[in-house]
């Protein structure tokens, strides 16, 4: 599982600045889905969690396009990528926190 420092922040775009990067929908997640534009390798990215409006940071190994995935916790080949706090399939090679997950580490267990 994920080790992410959850924490209770005002609704996202409430006027306090804390526009999410990243979307959870659970806090079983261990990836995210990048829900902007650009960003790039380096960015501490703010994240909320939509279950619970937990919030957390990431910082970003690569750059990552949206709609994209990015690891919540180190993920090792074989493990099970969580999203939806659903098993979304298995991780092909490691990928580091704040790592890319897309097509090219991940694929489904149906076959």
């Amino acid at each position: 599982m994920r080790t992410m420092t959850a924490e209770k922040k005002s609704p996202a775009g409430d006027g306090t600045g804390h526009v999410p990067h990243v979307l959870a929908h659970s806090p079983k997640d261990n990836v995210a889905v990048v829900v902007v534009e650009g960003l790039k390798a380096g960015t501490q990215a703010f994240g909320v969690v939509t279950e619970d409006d937990s919030s957390f940071t990431v910082s970003l190994k690569h750059d990552i396009p949206i709609g994209h995935k990015v690891a919540l916790a180190d993920l090792k080949l074989g493990d099970t990528a969580i999203k939806y706090g659903q098993d979304i399939g298995r991780l092909v090679q490691d990928v580091k926190r704040g790592g890319h997950v897309h097509v090219h580490n991940l694929k489904t267990k149906r076959w």
